[in-house]
């Protein structure tokens, strides 16, 4: 048998490429893990943007949600169920969750802020050994209408 440096023309290209064959399968089979890590990797940062943005939206409706209440504890009460609705109909489940309202006296003209603080646990993707879960927070501030009633207000107009 000859030796393919030996061979010239034609023969050589026919022996290399008898050569090969299969080369391309091996390969394939050994990045197979790579690419399967790749994919889950691009999972993992598609479902963290996601939940940022709607831990984003569920603080914004929870800021609104408590500048519609008319006292202090309702504008707390109503900020706490408007989040817990919004992070159900987005599916989003947290481990644990905080919602902290600063109502200001929720006088007209002043600022609501809510934030929220959302534990979200990622262990359905521990092939990439990401930490069980991550915690998002966000804050979002909501104006109280200048032009509103009250309760404290005389003759109780509200």
């Amino acid at each position: 048998m000859t030796a393919p440096s030996m061979l010239r023309g034609p023969a050589r290209v026919s022996m290399l490429r008898h050569d090969e064959r299969g080369s391309a399968a091996a390969e394939l089979t050994l990045l197979t893990p790579l690419l399967i890590l790749l994919l889950l990797f691009v999972v993992l940062c598609g479902r963290l943007a996601d939940t940022k943005l709607r831990i984003n939206d569920v603080a914004h409706q929870a800021a609104r949600a408590a500048t519609l209440a008319r006292t202090p504890s309702q504008a707390v009460a109503s900020a706490q169920s408007t989040a817990n609705a919004a992070l159900a109909s987005a599916g989003i489940t947290c481990q644990s969750l905080t919602v902290s309202t600063d109502t200001q006296g929720l006088k007209p003209g002043s600022t609501v802020t809510v934030t929220v603080s959302c534990s979200v646990g990622l262990g359905d993707l521990t092939m990439l050994g990401v930490p069980g879960s991550r915690t998002f927070e966000s804050s979002f501030s909501s104006p109280v209408d200048v032009w509103r009633g009250t309760s404290s207000l005389a003759g109780g107009a509200g």
